[in-house]
């Protein structure tokens, strides 16, 4: 799910990194909120907020919010970049670096906050904001913008607008299609919903606290590193086919008088 890029790239394959990532942007949304009182996937309202403050001519005050949207624009940016400049390595899956980088901002904040009390919350504020924007854009490439899992404004707008489809078939006829989108939307809610619940229950209920976000971290490594695992497997598999198809042909050369070298 997240090698495969362009054409190989299939429905399933969306659905899959959707449920993925869409389940950790729930736990470090709500991880956040509970943390610091600040929204740690999306800026709408902080971009809001900033927009208020310098109205009210409270310029330092809304420098805040101002370094809240740059770091998840610094982080969508800095994913970008990685996945362009190691684009033309063959052997390097471009998206496991944006990762690997986003994991380990989760496991810092967490192990960070067992060893010392945070005297600035917008520095975790900042640090979330800048992963959930690495996360968001990378998804966003190996989809080709078809998946999204940070926030879910134009998530419920494009379902909206899906599911309006559905009742004129003669302007859309391609509903299996229309279907199939409505489904991953619907996935990606569902377990952005489900992501959040766990993470409240994790950092409530049983006061993991910002060690919650540890659990979102392993959740990401275990699917980049099963995802690596089942891509050597496949490679593994077609090889061996392969060397199944010729083993007829050098035996057939054997019978005919050739001698192998």
């Amino acid at each position: 799910m997240f090698r495969h890029q362009g054409k190989s790239r299939t429905n399933k394959h969306n659905l899959q990194i959707a449920i993925v990532l869409s389940f950790v942007a729930g736990i470090v949304n709500v991880s956040g909120f509970l943390a610091i009182k600040q929204l740690t996937t999306n800026v709408t309202g902080h971009f809001a907020l900033f927009i208020n403050d310098v109205a009210n001519f409270e310029f330092w005050k809304g420098l805040i919010y101002f370094l809240y949207i740059y770091s998840f624009l610094f982080g969508s940016f800095f994913s970008g970049f990685l996945i362009e400049k190691y684009r033309e390595s063959k052997r390097l899956n471009v998206f496991v670096l944006p990762t690997i980088i986003e994991s380990f901002i989760l496991v810092t904040i967490a192990l960070t906050s067992n060893i010392t009390e945070f005297d600035n919350p917008d520095l975790i504020a900042c640090l979330l904001l800048f992963a959930m924007g690495l996360q968001n854009s990378f998804v966003t490439k190996i989809s080709n913008a078809i998946v999204r899992t940070t926030h879910l404004t134009g998530l419920f707008t494009d379902l909206g607008i899906e599911l309006s489809q559905l009742l004129f078939p003669k302007s859309y006829p391609h509903r299996e299609k229309i279907k199939t989108t409505i489904k991953l939307r619907i996935y990606i809610i569902s377990f952005f919903f489900l992501g959040g619940l766990i993470g409240g229950f994790l950092f409530s209920r049983m006061d993991l606290k910002l060690n919650t976000l540890i659990f979102g971290a392993l959740i990401l490594l275990i699917s980049l590193f099963y995802d690596d695992l089942r891509f050597k497997l496949i490679i593994a598999k077609r090889r061996h086919s392969q060397r199944k198809r010729t083993a007829p042909i050098n035996l057939e050369s054997n019978k005919s008088g050739l001698v192998e070298p």
